[in-house]
């Protein structure tokens, strides 16, 4: 490899990207000790809540080379996942849909990510022989959205959302790991200005402060990564979200130029865009494997499908077919869905018209 022209090998790289249905494509270096120094002030301010993982791996989560010995350079991707599906806002507006964050709506991510990095990795090896590498979608110690920063493809947002000034937010990332010496990128600069839409919209007040998150009271950790019983305090407010939660990217400026996937696999399966919760409510635990089957949401399991479910309908307005729903699961088989079950018999409404939708504005 002594002769090649890395510069060259970098354009190649990039247009292959592209053409694999990447949207963007970057290359940085590893250095990423400052970010580390702050997810060491997050853990140790216990932010992160029950995501263990999170404090896992010590420093290669941002020394990459100690990750994956020989790392000179990643390469950062982004692919856009907004679909063709009912507006958000519609449904936030509807007591009794449920809201399925729009990123899940379609096929596992991790997946179609995967996969495409691979061949991506394959017409490297191809054009300059074999090279060293490893492929991350969000599934091992990476700082994935400093990388990404650093290889140009977005600032990080005070919502703590990579933000391009192209794209929006709605996209996922991937990583290459490589031993290659390809020419760097110059990292994006900040644009949020004085904006703070996205601090004040979040339900839950997850923003103790802009480009911090306390993932304790965060809708997406209190319906995917909480094991255990919502608390109390933060259900009512939770409304009618029961997997993840799009608030803080919904009122984003930069938002006006996300673009519809391009990508099938990220369409609406099962119509979970626009489906009531008293329907879902009633997904016995066959149904949910075989509709979540090939998305994120079935990581969750069932019993946590239930219980957010039951948060849901005790926060719409009171209705005969709410409370038959719920009742017929008053005596479900898990302890954690029993509970949430009968908090929810006992709101008669109330929640919903203590804690109006923050996008409310947007739809008047």
């Amino acid at each position: 490899m002594s002769g090649l022209d890395w510069l060259e090998e970098k354009r190649f790289v990039v247009d292959r990207a592209l053409s694999l249905g990447f949207d963007a494509c970057g290359v940085s270096d590893i250095d990423l000790a400052q970010d580390g120094e702050r997810l060491q002030s997050w853990l140790e301010a216990g932010q992160h809540g029950e995501m263990a993982y999170m404090a896992a791996h010590g420093s290669k989560r941002w020394r990459p080379a100690e990750l994956v010995p020989g790392t000179l350079r990643v390469i950062s991707v982004r692919m856009d996942y907004w679909p063709d599906a009912l507006d958000a806002r519609l449904a936030l507006a509807d007591d009794k849909t449920a809201y399925v964050s729009r990123y899940a709506l379609g096929r596992d991510y991790h997946k179609v990510l995967r996969s495409r990095l691979q061949k991506l990795a394959d017409a490297i090896a191809a054009r300059i022989g074999s090279f060293g590498y490893r492929a991350f979608v969000d599934s091992a110690p990476v700082l994935e959205k400093p990388l990404a920063r650093n290889a140009g493809l977005g600032w990080i947002g005070k919502h703590t959302n990579l933000l391009s000034s192209k794209a929006g937010s709605y996209f996922f990332l991937g990583e290459l790991y490589t031993d290659l010496p390809l020419p760097i990128d110059a990292p994006a600069s900040d644009h949020c200005g004085t904006c703070t839409r996205c601090l004040n919209a979040c339900p839950t007040g997850a923003f103790p402060a802009p480009y911090q998150i306390d993932a304790r009271r965060c809708i997406s950790y209190l319906t995917i990564e909480l094991h255990g019983s919502i608390p109390e305090p933060l259900r009512a407010p939770m409304g009618n979200r029961i997997y993840g939660c799009d608030d803080c990217q919904l009122v984003c400026p930069w938002n006006k130029f996300a673009k519809l996937a391009g990508e099938p696999d990220f369409r609406v399966r099962h119509g979970l865009d626009r489906t009531s919760l008293i329907e879902l409510f009633a997904w016995t635990e066959a149904d949910f494997l075989a509709k979540t089957e090939g998305s994120a949401i079935r990581r969750i399991g069932y019993q946590r499908w239930l219980r957010n479910i039951a948060v849901a309908l005790g926060n719409a307005m009171p209705d005969v077919r709410v409370e038959a729903a719920l009742r017929a699961r008053i005596d479900d088989p898990s302890e954690t869905v029993r509970e949430h079950v009968t908090w929810a018999l006992a709101q008669g409404g109330a929640p919903r018209a203590r804690f109006p939708s923050a996008l409310q504005p947007a739809l008047d």
